[in-house]
C-alpha cells in the first residue's frame, strides 16, 4: 500500500494494479488506428472555410490528377446511398456532410480523399478547391441571427425546468440576497489519441475499428445508415486513448469511411488531424448563468433561482440542463430554474466529463461562496447550515449523502482552520496566497447490462461484456467483482471488451459503466455460485451434503461451510462438465420491460440518480489553494485537496487515479481551458496544442485524493457510485474563491486568465 494505491477502508476493494496497466505503459496496448488491416487506403477529410451558406462548386481535377489518388467523394454523392445521421441517442448530429450543400458550420466536411497513401490523400486534399455561396453567421450569445428558444421539452433528457415553492414571496423576505452572472467558455476534448475510422468489408459485413464509448450503439446506428441489418456490422475498440465524452455518440465520418470502403472495395482508413478535431468531433457548449440566491441571517437559505443558457446548433437541442442537479444541492427554500437554447452557426456540441454539472456547479459554488461573503460565515459553516438528508423539488429523501463528511475530512487534511478571513491576508514573500473550497456532485446514474462469465475446473475465469476500456479501469474493476463472488485469486481473470459481438453493455458515460458492468458480473457469477451449491449440498456422498446453499460460501477454490470444504473442481466433476458458464442481464429498478432488448438495439435507458423514491447523488468537498504573484499577477495552484464519497469504492488506486484527473482537469477549466472564436466569421481560431491550454505537469503541484467511507444498498445491486466524473465539478469553483480570497477579485467568467486580476 502506498500513497497511489491507498488502504482500503469499509466498503472497499483491493488496490490491485490494472489488467492492461503494463501494456499501456510499455506501448503494447493497440487503439483502433494501430491495428494492422491487409492493403488499407487512406483518406483525408474536406472541410468547409465558410461557417453558414452552400457549396457551389467542388473543382476535384487537380486532386484526381495526384499519382495514388484513388477517389474522392463530395458532397452529394452519397445521398440515396447513406441513410441520413440522426441526433440524438447514439448519433452526435443531424447535420448530414455529404447528403447536400448546405453548410451549417465552419469546418463541416464538404469532400472526402482516399488515396494509396496518407501523403498522397493530404495532398490531394489541399488541392480540392470549393466554391461557396457565403452567408452571414451567427457565432453565438450575442451574435446577431441567433435563435433563443426554451430547453425543456426540447430534449427528453430535460423535460422540464425543476421547481417548489413560491421563489418570488420567499425572495421578499430574505435578509441578503445576490444577484449575479456567472459563464463558461466553450471547451473542446483533446484527447492524446487521434480520432480515427478504419472500415474493412468481407462478404457483406463489414468491420469497424475506432475508439468508441459505445460499440453497441454505434453498431446500429452505423447498420441504419448503411441500410444493412445490424448482424453485418461490427465495431471494434479494444482501447480508448481519452474519450471524456467525445467518443461517446457516433459522428458522421464513421458512416461516410464505411461507405468509401463498401465503393472501393478495399479497408479504408481515416485520422483526423487535431485541427478538424474541432469542427468534425464534439465539444462543450458555452454556457451563461443567472443566479439569484437569497437568506436569512444565520445563513439559511430561503430562495434559490437558477437560469441557464446553453448553446447549440442550429438543427439540434442539444441540452445539459444542469439546474436539474442544481436545484437539488441544498435545502434552500424555494426554488425556480429555467434554461433555454441559443441556436447559431456551429457543430452540435455533445457530452464532455460532467457535461450538466460542471458549468451549472461552477456557477451556484460560486454563488454559495460570494453568499457567505455577504453574511460574514465560514464558506464550510455555509454549506453545513443548509445540508439536507431531502432534496426540495420532490422533498424525496438521499440515499445517502455524505458531504459533510467529505468537507470535515477534507478540511482538516488542507489545513483550512489555518485560513485568515480577510482579503489578501496571506502572504508568501511576493506571493498572496488565496484558499477556497466547492461541493462536488455527480447522479449516481446506472443502465441496462449483460455479462457472461465463464468458470473452468482449473479456476480460470473469463468475463465477457461489450463495454469500453476508456483508462477508467473497467476490466480491472470487473475482474475484481468476478473473482470476489467466485473465491479466485484475481490473476486468474481474464476480460473481453470493446467489441459489439460481445454481451452488449450500455454506453461508458453518465458515469454508469462500473456500477452497471459490476451489477451485471456479480449477476452471472451468482447463478453459477447457485449451481456449484446446489451440486454440492444435493451430492449423496459430499462433504456438504444436505447443507442448505445459503449456508455456503466460497474462496481459495473451494466451497465452504465452517470447517467443512470441497473443492470447486471435485463439484463441477460431479455435474460431469468441465467449465460453467452463464449469461446475465441486469436491468435497474423502474427500467421498462424492454430494457434488454432496447439495449440490444442500441437504444440507452439510463436510470437517472433523481429518478425514483430516493435521490442517488456522489457527493465530494475540494480544497484549493491559489499562489498569485502580486506584481504580475501569474496564478499557480499550489494545493488540492478533495474527499469523495461514492458508495462501494471496488478498487481504491483506479478510483484514486480517477479522482486526482478530474482535479486536474478542474485546474485546467478554471485557468487553461478555452475554445477561442472568431466572432465575425464564426471559426475557431486555436485550434491545435500550442494554444489550446491546457495543464502540463508543471501546473500540478500537490495533490490529495481522499475516499470517504460509505455504504449505499438503495443505488445498485453493486452498491457503486459512479466517481469518474465526480473529481472535476467543484474544482473550478474552488479555484475561484481561492482567488478572491487571495485578491479581492470575483471573476464569475472562466477561464481566470491574468488580465482579468491585473
Amino acid at each position: 500500500m502506498n500513497e497511489a494505491a491507498p488502504l482500503p477502508k469499509g466498503n472497499m476493494g483491493e488496490p490491485v494494479a490494472r489488467i492492461d496497466a503494463r501494456l499501456k505503459v510499455t506501448g503494447d496496448a493497440r487503439y483502433p488506428a494501430d491495428l494492422p488491416v491487409r492493403d488499407v487506403a487512406h483518406a483525408v477529410l474536406v472541410t468547409s472555410p465558410i461557417a453558414r451558406g452552400r457549396l457551389t462548386q467542388l473543382h476535384t481535377e487537380a486532386a484526381r490528377a495526384v499519382p495514388g489518388v484513388l477517389d474522392i467523394i463530395a458532397a452529394g454523392d452519397v445521398d440515396g446511398e447513406l441513410e441520413r445521421p440522426q441526433f440524438g441517442n447514439s448519433g452526435s448530429t443531424s447535420i448530414a456532410p455529404l447528403h447536400d450543400r448546405r453548410i451549417w458550420h465552419d469546418g463541416q466536411i464538404v469532400a472526402l480523399v482516399v488515396a494509396e497513401t496518407f501523403e498522397a490523400a493530404s495532398e490531394a486534399a489541399a488541392l480540392v478547391r470549393a466554391d461557396f455561396q457565403a452567408e452571414e453567421p451567427s457565432s453565438g450569445f450575442g451574435s446577431p441571427g441567433i435563435e433563443i428558444i426554451p430547453a425543456a421539452g426540447a430534449s427528453p433528457l430535460y423535460p422540464e425546468n425543476p421547481e417548489a415553492g413560491d421563489f418570488d414571496a420567499a425572495w421578499a423576505t430574505a435578509e441578503i440576497s445576490i444577484d449575479e452572472t456567472y459563464s463558461t467558455p466553450t471547451q473542446h476534448h483533446n484527447p492524446m489519441e487521434l480520432f480515427s475510422t478504419t472500415a474493412s468489408w468481407f462478404d457483406g459485413d463489414v468491420t469497424v475499428n475506432e475508439s468508441s464509448q459505445n460499440v453497441t450503439g454505434w453498431k446500429n446506428t452505423l447498420a441504419r445508415q448503411l441500410k444493412v441489418d445490424p448482424e453485418h456490422v461490427r465495431v471494434v475498440s479494444p482501447y480508448v486513448g481519452g474519450a471524456f465524452g467525445s467518443r461517446g455518440p457516433m459522428t458522421p465520418r464513421t458512416a461516410i469511411i464505411a461507405h468509401a470502403a463498401r465503393r472501393l472495395g478495399r479497408p479504408v482508413r481515416c485520422v483526423v488531424t487535431r485541427k478538424q478535431a474541432y469542427t468534425t468531433q464534439t465539444y462543450r457548449a458555452e454556457t451563461r448563468h443567472h443566479i439569484r440566491m437569497g437568506a436569512m441571517k444565520d445563513g439559511r437559505i430561503v430562495a434559490f433561482r437558477h437560469e441557464g443558457w446553453e448553446l447549440t446548433s442550429r438543427p439540434d437541442n442539444y441540452v445539459v440542463g444542469g439546474t436539474g442537479t442544481t436545484a437539488r444541492m441544498y435545502g434552500y427554500g424555494a426554488v425556480e430554474t429555467k434554461v433555454s437554447l441559443v441556436k447559431a452557426d456551429r457543430n452540435t456540441p455533445s457530452y464532455m466529463r460532467s457535461p450538466p454539472e460542471t458549468p451549472y456547479v461552477y456557477a451556484l459554488e460560486n454563488a454559495m461562496d460570494e453568499m457567505a461573503v455577504a453574511l460574514a460565515m465560514d464558506p464550510v459553516e455555509f454549506r453545513r447550515v443548509n445540508d439536507t438528508m431531502t432534496e426540495p423539488i420532490e422533498g424525496k429523501p438521499f440515499s445517502s449523502r455524505s458531504l459533510m463528511e467529505c468537507y470535515d475530512q477534507a478540511a482538516e487534511a488542507f489545513g483550512w482552520n489555518r485560513r485568515t478571513r480577510g482579503i489578501g491576508s496571506m502572504r508568501d514573500g511576493d506571493w498572496l496566497v488565496g484558499m477556497g473550497c466547492a461541493t462536488a456532485v455527480y447522479p449516481t446514474n446506472v443502465a441496462p447490462c449483460t455479462a457472461r462469465v465463464r468458470l473452468t475446473a482449473d479456476g480460470r475465469i473469463r468475463v465477457q461484456s461489450g463495454s469500453h476500456e476508456i483508462g477508467t479501469g473497467i476490466r480491472t474493476v470487473a475482474a475484481q467483482m468476478a473473482a470476489e463472488r467466485l473465491g479466485a485469486p484475481f490473476w486468474s481473470v481474464e476480460v473481453e471488451m470493446g467489441d459489439s459481438s460481445l454481451p452488449p453493455a450500455p454506453v461508458s458515460g453518465g458515469s454508469t459503466s462500473t456500477a452497471s458492468v459490476c451489477s451485471a458480473v456479480m449477476k452471472a457469477c451468482d447463478a453459477i455460485r447457485a449451481r456449484l451449491f446446489h451440486a454440492a449440498v444435493t451430492a449423496n456422498d459430499g462433504p456438504l451434503s444436505g447443507l442448505a446453499p445459503a449456508d455456503l460460501g466460497i474462496a481459495d477454490g473451494r466451497i465452504v461451510a465452517g470447517a467443512r470444504v470441497e473443492a470447486v473442481a471435485n463439484a463441477m466433476e460431479r455435474m460431469g462438465v468441465g467449465e460453467i458458464e452463464e449469461y446475465a442481464e441486469f436491468a435497474p429498478e423502474g427500467s421498462s420491460a424492454d430494457a434488454i432488448a432496447n439495449l440490444y438495439k442500441g437504444k440507452l435507458e439510463m436510470r437517472m440518480g433523481e429518478e425514483g423514491a430516493k435521490v442517488k447523488y456522489a457527493f465530494g468537498a475540494e480544497f484549493v489553494e491559489v499562489r498569485i504573484h502580486r506584481l504580475t499577477r501569474e496564478t499557480r495552484v499550489s494545493r488540492l485537496v478533495g474527499a469523495f464519497a461514492a458508495g462501494r469504492i471496488m478498487n481504491p488506486r483506479t478510483a484514486r487515479s480517477q479522482l486526482m484527473g478530474g482535479m486536474i482537469w478542474g485546474v485546467g477549466c478554471a485557468l487553461h481551458e478555452a475554445t477561442e472564436m472568431d466572432r465575425h466569421s464564426a471559426r475557431y481560431v486555436n485550434t491545435d496544442l500550442q494554444d489550446y491550454l491546457v495543464p502540463v505537469n508543471a501546473d500540478i503541484q500537490d495533490v490529495k485524493v481522499i475516499l470517504v467511507e460509505e455504504k449505499d444498498t438503495d443505488v445498485n445491486p453493486a452498491g457503486v457510485k459512479g466517481l469518474g466524473e465526480l473529481g472535476n465539478v467543484g474544482t473550478p469553483a474552488a479555484v475561484a474563491s481561492a482567488v478572491y480570497h487571495a485578491t479581492g477579485k470575483r471573476i464569475r467568467d472562466l477561464p481566470i486568465r491574468i488580465e482579468d486580476l491585473l
